[in-house]
């Protein structure tokens, strides 16, 4: 699976590993370290991709210290995107986006091929590394087995780096740790995204992986803080659409050991947190982007406005933690 011919991937070498029990040199890994909002893509009212209104929240969050951007990830509906829709949002953002910003882009589909072909059209389009959600349509069957082989021949064949992506909340199935473990192994997967919020699984993959030069990000800003004290090195969040600024102070606060400080605006960032994600979701994140001067908008269907009485929940979250 692994060969020589693959490796030429990247011309950079560093190190000697051996994946499958074939001895290569490994390219350097891309440092994948920081805070990325994964953008929301807005639609016009009859649900079209808008890109005037996409290159408005572009140029709004030039002003916050990102790492990079997380496009076409979760909360920017990718499966509702045509695999045409995909691919250009991510081209749009690449041309608007500063060289130094990373656009890490979500690539996943259903089969392994598929995921390969998408993977590539995005690093065709100036994608800096992709992010490979779990196959989870049969996920009865997507056993460690199956999701090596699938993450193997998608980095085996990728021009561009692979980040692991486990959400057991929209796929119902974890990324299992001896996957994650031997995976780390491959010189062309650099991270892994953890949505699933248990920091006792995160510590374990980091401690399990971090001699690999493996690098993992917490998916979701509510367990930022725990996941910097256990050595994740950064963090894909849904919130940093909305209050960037402020995750992005959370994030530098523990890369700085000042937790004190670290832990009191990790407080005030867990409700609206979870309003954004699993509580409401991806309507509730766009509805919060308007209140923040952000362009959000409406979803593509199946995806529902929230009721007024969700709406009214949603903005107790941020005015009792003093953002509205």
């Amino acid at each position: 699976m692994f060969t020589l011919r693959n490796v030429s991937v990247a011309c950079r070498r560093s190190a000697v590993l051996t994946w499958r029990g074939i001895s290569q040199r490994a390219v350097q890994r891309l440092d994948i370290s920081g805070v990325y909002p994964p953008i929301a893509t807005p639609f016009t009212h009859s649900e079209d991709v808008d890109y005037h209104r996409l290159n408005d929240n572009l140029n709004k969050y030039a002003d916050i210290p990102f790492r990079g951007l997380v496009v076409q990830g979760s909360n920017g509906e990718y499966p509702y995107l045509t695999p045409e829709e995909r691919v250009e949002v991510v081209k749009k953002v690449r041309q608007a986006l500063p060289k130094d910003k990373l656009v890490m882009a979500g690539s996943g589909c259903e089969s392994t091929k598929a995921t390969i072909q998408m993977s590539q059209r995005m690093a065709d389009v100036g994608a800096d590394c992709v992010l490979v959600v779990t196959p989870c349509f049969y996920r009865g069957r997507m056993d460690s087995r199956a999701l090596i082989n699938h993450y193997a021949q998608v980095a085996d064949s990728s021009s561009v780096p692979v980040v692991l992506y486990s959400v057991p909340a929209n796929t119902g199935l974890d990324l299992p740790l001896d996957a994650i473990i031997q995976l780390s192994q491959h010189p062309n997967i650099v991270g892994l995204k953890d949505s699933g919020g248990d920091i006792t699984r995160l510590a374990l993959i980091v401690h399990k992986t971090r001699s690999q030069g493996f690098q993992v990000l917490a998916g979701s800003a509510g367990f930022l803080m725990a996941a910097y004290s256990v050595g994740a090195v950064g963090g894909v969040c849904a919130l940093a659409n909305v209050l960037g600024q402020q995750v992005c102070e959370l994030a530098q606060l523990c890369v700085s050991g000042r937790w004190d400080e670290a832990r009191e605006l990790q407080y005030h960032l867990i409700e609206p947190n979870t309003a954004v994600t699993r509580q409401y979701g991806v309507p509730a994140l766009k509805q919060a982007m308007e209140w923040f001067g952000y362009h959000g908008g409406v979803c593509r269907s199946p995806l529902q406005p929230l009721s007024q009485t969700d709406l009214d929940q949603l903005r107790v979250k941020f005015t009792s933690n003093g953002w509205l």
